[in-house]
């Protein structure tokens, strides 16, 4: 699964990776929880890319209530075209998470280590995702919410978690942004080809478990303990 991630890019790189001519300048996040408002590149219409910030765990547009997003911050690639609660989404409101690395927890026998784990080249990665608006049929409010889609580890990583979101390949942006693209063969290729470049991943303090914390601290890798 995908439950703690970072995105600190500048906006010129978001520009320059993900072809979006609108960036604001966002905070740098080394934290990023479920329920948290997060930034994706979605297409509303064909070529019209842009970038909006969503809350992370999808409500369904049928939902009774926004509550239920917080069990929904992850779909699995294997079944997300079939779910009713994202076949929707699936097929007319793919997106890209924008993030620099995420988190994963190995069980140790002094306790669960955190493992950051971000691409070989350093460049922010794409994550595919999907995202939905919803209406509360109190207030009228309209919230927009997204999820993170996730596959079997790499096996670079698989030692540490047997999930890991996908992490798209450049060459799929275009054809997993389009509205109009509609083959569910064709989108569930793009979940299943392997991303550009390889994985690194790094064993960082605890102190992330706490999702009140915050700072590039929490991404600096452990130093070995002295001899």
């Amino acid at each position: 699964m995908c439950g703690r991630y970072a995105f600190f890019a500048p906006a010129e790189a978001v520009r320059r990776l993900f072809a979006v001519d609108v960036v604001p300048d966002l905070a740098p996040r080394y934290n990023i929880a479920p329920t948290q408002d997060v930034a994706i590149v979605r297409e509303p219409a064909r070529g019209a890319r842009e970038l909006a910030l969503v809350r992370w765990g999808l409500v369904p547009a049928w939902a009774r209530e926004a509550s239920i997003g917080q069990r929904m911050i992850n779909a699995r690639a294997e079944t997300v075209a079939e779910k009713p609660a994202y076949r929707e989404a699936f097929r007319r409101r793919r997106c890209l998470v924008l993030a620099d690395g995420w988190y994963e927890w190995q069980p140790s026998t002094s306790g669960k280590q955190p493992w950051f784990i971000y691409g070989q080249d350093g460049e922010t990665l794409g994550l595919a995702g999907l995202w939905e608006r919803w209406r509360d049929r109190a207030s009228g409010a309209t919230l927009e919410s997204c999820t993170i889609i996730t596959r079997d580890a790499a096996p670079a990583i698989a030692g540490i978690h047997d999930r890991m979101p996908v992490v798209l390949p450049r060459a799929a942006y275009a054809e997993w942004l389009d509205p109009e693209s509609t083959d569910a063969v064709a989108l569930s290729r793009c979940l299943a080809a392997p991303a550009s470049g390889g994985l690194v991943a790094e064993a960082v303090s605890r102190a992330v478990n706490d999702a009140r914390h915050e700072g590039a601290q929490l991404i600096e890798p452990l130093r070995p303990a002295a001899s």
